[in-house]
């Protein structure tokens, strides 16, 4: 049974997204510079069981393994699932099969997608053959998909091979993204709506009465739920910091800045806040801030020094 969103609690699509660099080893380059020149590569181990994609550590011993071997470009079809949806970044832009195809030669299934108008035309034992995408850069996506073979020719058998072609393929570039719904949950929502009016509020704990901001929901410490609402600072102290000095893409602050953990008074925890108003090498542990708000915006944009004496050290010590 499903429940429906409360509509009091917040939700927002969030996309976390970042290329994923790699060098390859001997092992991996040889299999992506294989692909960009039609041929397929597996690894032989030394009980002759021939892994395709190959590895360079044996999945049972450790050993490290070096000896390649061609195997063919048809094969056998193990398993598959039909995927009725496909999303961006699929093989494919209408729906297809899922497959573990074993290439003739091979003794270990390689996954990828089968291009058939639909779930009759897919079977366990289907024989498959590869299609080649008509640009080839060195990447698993030179195969385009499998499509099914109605040959007769006789499967072919693991050869001993090299590795060795021109303009080997050193390392790869893989975007990574996940994309999905964020709900921060019953007490962030109240906590961001709070900061909508210009309000911080945390919550306190029922059984050791710490007040924690931004709250969770529950006592990290005790482990109960906090419901509690309890309005903190707006002025705090700055427990500790860090001085940035790289640039972030598409943030909008000249380095070097403060960054600084920031005990608000009357919270029990150190929530994080940019430092300004002061340079940066005049921030200090103890220093009293405020917030700044710029018009319509629905958090602080910053903290800058109050002009009050620096707090005492016994006073924010045990929030450091």
């Amino acid at each position: 049974m499903t429940t429906a969103p409360r509509p009091d609690i917040l939700r927002a699509p969030l996309i976390v997204e970042f290329p994923f660099t790699r060098s390859l080893g001997p092992v991996q380059s040889a299999f992506l510079t294989g692909l960009r020149n039609k041929v397929t590569l597996g690894v032989r181990t030394p009980t002759g069981k021939v892994l395709v994609p190959p590895v360079e550590y044996d999945p049972d011993t450790a050993d490290e393994l070096r000896d390649l071997v061609e195997v063919g470009t048809t094969g056998t079809v193990t398993t598959w699932a039909w995927n009725h949806a496909p999303r961006r970044g699929h093989p494919l832009g209408t729906p297809f099969a899922w497959v573990l195809v074993k290439l003739d030669g091979a003794d270990t299934a390689l996954l990828h997608a089968l291009d058939v108008p639909g779930p009759d035309a897919v079977h366990t034992g289907q024989r498959v053959r590869i299609r080649w995408a008509a640009e080839r850069e060195g990447a698993i996506t030179d195969i385009a998909c499998f499509e099914p073979d109605d040959s007769t020719t006789e499967p072919a058998q693991a050869t001993p091979h090299q590795g060795e072609f021109g303009a080997m393929v050193t390392g790869i570039v893989t975007p990574a993204r996940l994309d999905y719904e964020y709900s921060p949950g019953g007490a962030q929502t109240r906590y961001i709506n709070a900061l909508a009016d210009r309000r911080t509020v945390g919550e306190r704990c029922p059984s050791c009465h710490k007040v924690y901001v931004p709250p969770r929901g529950a006592c990290p410490t005790c482990g109960v739920a906090t419901t509690e609402q309890v309005e903190v600072g707006p002025a705090g102290t700055v427990t500790t910091y860090c001085i940035v000095n790289i640039k972030a893409k598409n943030l909008d602050i000249e380095v070097p800045y403060v960054y600084a953990h920031i005990a608000l008074d009357g919270a029990d925890l150190a929530l994080h806040g940019r430092i300004a108003g002061i340079p940066y090498d005049q921030v200090r542990m103890g220093l009293r801030v405020e917030p700044v708000w710029t018009e319509g915006g629905r958090y602080p944009d910053h903290y800058r020094p109050t002009g009050e004496p620096d707090a005492d050290y016994d006073t924010y010590k045990e929030l450091i």
